[in-house]
């Protein structure tokens, strides 16, 4: 959301959001979040997807924070 002021952000992202943002279909995303590929909670029927936690797993490409750690490592 280019030019929105961060604290007008919404804090969470919709399914379809995450799909459009990774050019996917949902029922791809929910694959995801089921298998624990993408971060999420799950409440009832509803998936929850933290902006900030989403926004993490895009620049780390979904590694876990030892793994980007050792890939960065690599890389020197």
């Amino acid at each position: 959301m280019a030019g929105v002021s961060e604290s007008l952000r919404p804090t969470r992202l919709s399914v379809v959001e995450i799909a459009e943002r990774l050019s996917v279909g949902k029922m791809a995303v929910y694959r995801m979040l089921e298998g624990g590929a993408l971060p999420g909670i799950r409440v009832g029927r509803r998936w929850l997807v933290t902006r900030q936690a989403y926004e993490h797993w895009e620049r780390t490409c979904g590694m876990s924070a030892d793994q980007a750690a050792a890939s960065s490592a690599n890389i020197t």
